[in-house]
């Protein structure tokens, strides 16, 4: 080999280790890149036998752990939809609690595969900050919570008073945007976790506490006088919240987006639970056979089984079910759906089509 070959050969092994040692490319958990410098998360996740999935555990409806360290929530239940498709097992998930602030370092460090944790999508995370935003499972907005007796009524109600938030947020973010445009000072009460924050203001130490408000609604039911507290009718953001992968691994990426798209595409077609394996056995409608997998390669084209909308669906169920057991009528919250209902139904849930 010539100086000049060599010199060139030198330089591209230089250019191969800078870019193994990007944030994309970091060593993750398993020891294999964590972006997308190495194999697919998707395969690291199939090799390993189960899902690592990065929650909050302390917001009941979404994710919330129980003293027997049982997991439940609309949120967990999306980290088994996608262990469902993988593993035909629901339960084939390792769950994380992340506070707001380590949830995108534990994502870019390999040590979760994806989040499930109320995170908004918003342009810089999907950009600057390495996300990617599978598709929306709850629209909400930013609320704010009060005591009933305090008199406040509006945000202009909080000139010289303390409202409590998490550190690390959108929420954050748009308190003192939605103060700032109304010339109103007040003070930030921060805290690095949801639960410190939901006890000062229990304690009186700020006069409101800030997030969305399906949050605040879930939390209220944790406080020792719940119908103490009300909340505001302000709306000050759009908080689109749903599972989150690593930036440049569209195999993985696109894994989390279908088996989310199927939870909707099944309530559409009127597939549940209970008359999955019917239909999947007499439907002679073709859009339900590729969709089931009965025919067409369309899992196999991803890496997965041709039937994994249908083991999302057995184990699961579809998004109305998903809603109703944590969040709707058969919960303690009874919280009707609105823009979390079907586009059939005036709502933005829409599926692209399954062919």
């Amino acid at each position: 080999m010539g100086k000049r070959g060599f010199l060139l050969l030198v330089s591209c092994l230089s250019a191969l280790s800078l870019t193994a040692c990007e944030p994309g490319g970091s060593p993750g958990s398993d020891g294999l890149a964590a972006g997308g410098s190495g194999q697919s998360r998707l395969n690291v996740v199939k090799n390993r036998g189960f899902l690592i999935c990065g929650v909050d555990g302390g917001i009941p409806g979404f994710s919330f752990v129980d003293q027997s360290g049982e997991y439940s929530g609309l949120d967990v239940d999306v980290c088994k939809a996608v262990a469902a498709a993988l593993f035909d097992d629901p339960n084939a998930v390792q769950y994380r609690n992340l506070d707001s602030t380590e949830r995108f370092e534990a994502m870019r460090a390999g040590e979760v595969d994806m989040l499930s944790r109320n995170t908004t999508w918003t342009l810089s995370r999907d950009t600057s900050v390495g996300m990617e935003f599978a598709p929306t499972t709850f629209h909400d907005g930013q609320g704010m919570m009060v005591r009933a007796d305090s008199g406040i009524t509006s945000l202009e109600d909080f000139q010289d008073r303390a409202v409590c938030v998490e550190a690390g947020t959108t929420t954050e973010l748009n308190l003192t945007d939605n103060m700032r445009e109304r010339g109103i000072t007040f003070e930030t009460v921060t805290f690095q976790q949801a639960d410190p924050a939901y006890a000062a203001y229990a304690e009186g130490r700020c006069e409101g506490m800030t997030s969305d408000k399906s949050q605040l609604l879930a939390r209220r039911s944790t406080l020792p006088n719940p119908n103490d507290h009300i909340i505001l009718d302000v709306t000050m953001s759009k908080e689109p919240l749903g599972p989150v992968t690593l930036n440049n691994d569209s195999a993985w990426f696109d894994t989390v987006k279908w088996v989310t798209f199927a939870l909707f595409e099944a309530e559409e077609l009127g597939i549940t639970q209970a008359n999955v394996e019917e239909i999947a056995q007499t439907s002679e409608n073709p859009t339900i056979r590729r969709f089931l997998g009965v025919e067409g390669d369309l899992g196999t084209g991803m890496g997965l089984t041709n039937d994994f909308a249908a083991r999302v669906i057995r184990h699961v169920g579809n998004y109305a079910e998903v809603y109703d057991r944590n969040l709707g009528a058969g919960s303690q919250f009874n919280l009707p759906r609105n823009e979390n209902e079907l586009w059939t139904n005036g709502g933005l849930l829409f599926s692209p089509p399954f062919r």
